[in-house]
């Protein structure tokens, strides 16, 4: 029986194109990597300290709002992924969330926006 061999290359031409996962490089990002690892790097095996977590980092964007002034609707956008750090707390609240549900078995929908 003959074996095969199949390899598949993609190749874009676009200048903008970024595998999903890509991190853009730059000395800013480099600088924060370590602090990244170390958010990504913590585990959440203590009910206490998972509740604080998710009390702490909001489900959602705590900073859109809609302002009435003088008869105008202004609209100030999400600005938490500005936060060079967002996706970390993100997975770091999922984390605990997942902690809280699978392992002691509570009810976290309180947590839920």
């Amino acid at each position: 029986m003959e074996t095969i061999n199949h390899t598949h290359e993609h190749t874009h031409t676009h200048p903008n194109y970024h595998p999903p996962n890509h991190k853009r490089r730059g000395w800013f990002n480099n600088l924060l990597n370590p602090l990244r690892r170390v958010v990504d790097g913590i585990q959440v095996n203590n009910n206490r300290i998972a509740h604080l977590i998710c009390q702490t980092i909001p489900c959602c964007c705590p900073f859109e709002r809609k302002i009435n002034l003088f008869g105008r609707t202004f609209h100030i956008p999400a600005l938490c992924k500005l936060n060079p750090l967002y996706n970390e707390f993100v997975g770091l609240r999922f984390r605990a969330l997942s902690y809280l549900a699978d392992e002691c078995g509570e009810d976290v929908t309180k947590y839920i926006c």
